[in-house]
Parts: C-alpha cells; structure tokens; sequence
C-alpha cells in the first residue's frame, strides 16, 4: 500500500486568538503497511470538540499536540489490515487516531465498536462515545438531578448540552437551556422537550432566567463560562451544583480570564463546583451506553449530526463550534 496516500492536518503553529486554518499544514505521505502487533485503520469519521483548541494551545489534562505532528481527533474508522488476532479486519473501531485518512497503531489504542442493529455508525459520536458518556456521567454523577428540579444547561443545542437536556427531563427536571439563535430555540423546546430556551443573543439574560426559572437554578450544566455563568450564579438555590463541563467562551482569549463577578453567592448559597474529564469515567463506558442506548430505542432520548464532508475541510468546519453555527454533534465524514 506503499503507493497511496495518506492526506493529513498537521499542526504548525500555536493558535493565538481565534483558531485559524494557518495554524495547520495540508500534507500527504505514503501508508506504510502494519508491523507484527499492528492494524491499518481507514479513517471514516472525525469529531469535532472545542477541547481541539486546547490541545492545539497548551498541556491540559493531555500534553499540547507537538509542532509537526498531525492533529489530534477522535475518529471512527475500520479496520483494513490486521496483524494481531485481538482485531479483525472489517470491524468498526474508535480511536485517538488524529486528522488523517488511514492511521497505523495498535490495538490497545482501539476500541471495537458493537454492532448496533438499526443504529447508525455516527451514533458513536452523536448520542455514545464520549459524548454520551459526557451528558451521562456529567449530569448523574456530579449534578444528582432529583425531579421537581430546575436545570439550566448552557450551549444547549450542541452534542453534550442537547443530552443533558433530554436526561434531565427523563429524571424529572423542569429544563431550561440557552442557546445562541431562535432556530436552535424552537429545536430544544418543539424537538427534545424541553421547558424553556432562552436565546442569549437576543433576550436580557438576567430577566429571562428569572422568567424561565421561577423557583431558582438547582443544576447549572456549564459548557460556555463568562457572562453567561455570571448571570446563572445570581440566581442559584441554596445547595446548588454546578457541573463544569466546558469554558468556551474562553478559548480563543488572549489575555487571562477573570473569574465570575458572582463568585461569592457560591459560599452564600452553599454550592458546589465540580469539573470534570469525560476520560475520568472510561471504566464505566458500559453503564452510560446501556442506559442511553435503551432510552434511545424506547424513543424517549435523541441526537442530531452537523455533518462536513470531506477531511479538507477540518480546520474551517472546527470554528463552527466557536461562532455558533452548529447544532447538534458536528463532525467530518471522510
């Protein structure tokens, strides 16, 4: 297979700001055939996630992406050579496998992926993988939703945020989520169910909050931070929780970000925050994929795919997730 290429992003440069296509490199080498241990994955989906923009930038919870190398993604690919018996050819696979056509590894970077009966393959990025796991663990674990509850999920039309949502209604919440258009609005309340939505970039957040939250924020499922997490702490109820899922109203800054203004209602209120990695929970993938995937055949729960085609496309689509034009699991279909 030494004839054909293998396209590829590499990253080239640290983003400052705003992530641009410059700061990658399109590039092509050779597919070399698999070593003894080794499989040949073709890469048939890329997930798009705002945590990219933090690798691209600094060490995290995982070391910075190396000038150089080749951008890491989390993919869906199947297999096509195998030299280890553990995976055979032909299965579906999910890796950290990059912003590349075909890659080379090994099997413990791998995880086979079920055949679903009447579930298609980009559900393992829409409604299982980490994305699910993220909602589940996310909101069950750390949020403790009881019913009667009010949860207010920001970044509500996005893949994690449209979950929780739909969870928390399962677990008897009145749900309210923010968004940043009236069409993604109509999809959370006419679509998913849930009670309220409010469109930040067109409302008095404050006044629609107190508007949509009567009795107060019990569950606050945090993916955008800054003004938006302000507003939501002035109006949190005694013995709040706060799930810190993501920040990224943050990313692209250039300068440190100040704290909340309404921190000290955190002691006042007698609220916990908690931040998590979805990576925290592999061991339980199971438990998250059982329980979402009965929710799903039962009609109860569902998911939506913004789907880009074509890998040349990556760097361009990933600033969907920063400008708002997304709704739903955004990802690369090669």
């Amino acid at each position: 297979m030494s004839t054909v290429s293998n396209h590829q992003w590499r990253l080239i440069s640290r983003p400052v700001g705003d992530l641009k296509e410059t700061d990658f490199e399109w590039t092509s080498s050779p597919i070399p055939d698999p070593a003894e241990g080794e499989v040949l994955v073709r890469i048939l989906y890329l997930s798009l996630d705002p945590t990219y923009r933090m690798w691209a930038a600094t060490d995290t919870y995982l070391p910075a992406v190396p000038l150089g190398e080749v951008m890491r993604g989390i993919t869906i690919g199947v297999v096509e050579k195998s030299r280890d018996r553990s995976i055979p050819e032909g299965a579906h696979v999910q890796g950290l496998l990059g912003w590349q056509e075909y890659a080379v590894c090994k099997p413990q970077q791998l995880t086979i992926l079920p055949p679903l009966s009447g579930v298609p393959l980009d559900a393992h990025f829409g409604l299982f993988g980490h994305i699910g796991m993220t909602a589940y663990f996310g909101l069950l674990d750390i949020g403790q939703p009881k019913p009667g509850e009010t949860l207010v999920v920001s970044a509500a039309a996005g893949a994690v945020g449209s979950l929780v949502g739909q969870i928390g209604k399962l677990k008897g919440c009145r749900v309210v989520g923010i968004a940043g258009s009236d069409e993604k609005c109509r999809w959370l309340i006419d679509d998913l169910g849930f009670d309220g939505a409010i469109n930040y970039k067109k409302s008095d957040l404050h006044a629609s909050l107190k508007e949509q939250c009567p009795d107060g924020i019990d569950i606050d499922f945090e993916n955008v931070g800054g003004p938006i997490l302000d507003e939501i702490l002035t109006q949190i109820n005694l013995r709040a929780r706060i799930i810190l899922c993501g920040l990224i109203s943050g990313y692209n800054a250039t300068t440190p970000q100040r704290g909340p203004a309404a921190f000290a209602n955190i002691l006042v209120r007698r609220a916990r925050v908690e931040g998590f990695i979805v990576l925290d929970y592999h061991s339980r993938a199971m438990e998250a994929m059982t329980a979402i995937g009965q929710w799903y055949a039962e009609g109860r729960i569902k998911y939506r795919i913004d789907q880009i085609d074509g890998l040349v496309n990556a760097p361009k689509a990933l600033t969907r997730l920063f400008t708002g034009e997304n709704i739903g699991k955004l990802l690369v279909k090669l």
